[in-house]
This record gives structure tokens, C-alpha cells and sequence, in this order.
């Protein structure tokens, strides 16, 4: 099992003045799963970092990584096709590529559950191997 994490969950638990660092900082320090982080999050994330809380905290974050807190995850080229996929069938969303490869990686490790705060987007489309997504926080 594992919970795939999004930009927003890691920026929150990140940011202790956010106002869901609570309950995300809370999630992944009591997740009983692999904490998995698409590669695309990873980008979004370093540049959300440098923007908002400087650079110490995503090298801490980093750190974590690298320590195996995290499991980063590269798309395959089969993600990448459902990415293609799921934006074109999403073009009045504006999905961008980061959240199309965190539902490709969802489907592809056949997981129920997504960890963000974008409810509008991850919301809104339909991962293919199950009927709703369960999203966390």
C-alpha cells in the first residue's frame, strides 16, 4: 500500500503557518504506508519552497527524501500517455501535467486514495481503476 502525496499536503505540513500544516503535517507523520512522491511533485514542490519559505526547507526536505522518508516516483511513458489523456479529456479544468501524474501514478499502483488539498481538480476527474478517488486529508 502506499499514500501518493501531492504539492499541497507537502507544502502545508512544510509551512507552519498554513493553515492545513495541521492535519497534513498530521497525516503523513501518522501514515502506516509508503509515502509516495511523483517526480513532477518534486519540481512543484522545489519551486514552491525557494518561493514561499526559502531554501533551508526544501533541502531539509530533501534530506527526508533522500533518507527514504519518501519514495520518489518517475513517470513511466505509459504516465505519460495518461497524462496526455487525462488533459485532453480535461481541457475545461486546465489540468496541469504534476496532477495528471499524480492520478497516473494513482492508477497505476491501483491505489483508492490521493493525498491533496486540490479539491477541484482531483474532485472533479475520474481515475480509471476505481469509481471515486478517497482524497486526504
Amino acid at each position: 500500500m502506499a499514500l501518493v502525496l501531492d504539492t499541497g499536503p507537502l507544502l502545508a505540513a512544510l509551512d507552519a503557518a498554513d493553515p492545513d500544516h495541521e492535519r497534513c503535517a498530521t497525516l503523513i507523520l501518522d501514515a502506516r504506508e509508503d509515502l509516495v512522491v511523483p517526480m513532477l511533485v518534486l519540481a512543484e514542490l522545489d519551486y514552491w519552497c525557494h518561493k514561499r519559505l526559502g531554501p533551508d526547507v526544501w533541502l531539509a526536505f530533501l534530506d527526508d527524501l533522500l533518507a527514504g522518508a519518501y519514495r520518489a516516483e518517475p513517470p513511466t511513458g505509459r504516465d505519460l500517455i495518461r497524462c496526455r489523456e487525462l488533459q485532453a479529456t480535461y481541457l475545461d479544468l486546465r489540468l496541469g501535467v504534476t496532477d495528471a501524474s499524480v492520478l497516473a501514478l494513482v492508477e497505476r499502483l491501483d491505489e483508492p486514495k490521493v493525498a491533496t488539498l486540490d479539491h477541484r481538480h482531483f474532485g472533479a476527474v475520474r481515475a480509471a481503476h476505481k469509481e471515486g478517488l478517497e482524497l486526504r486529508p
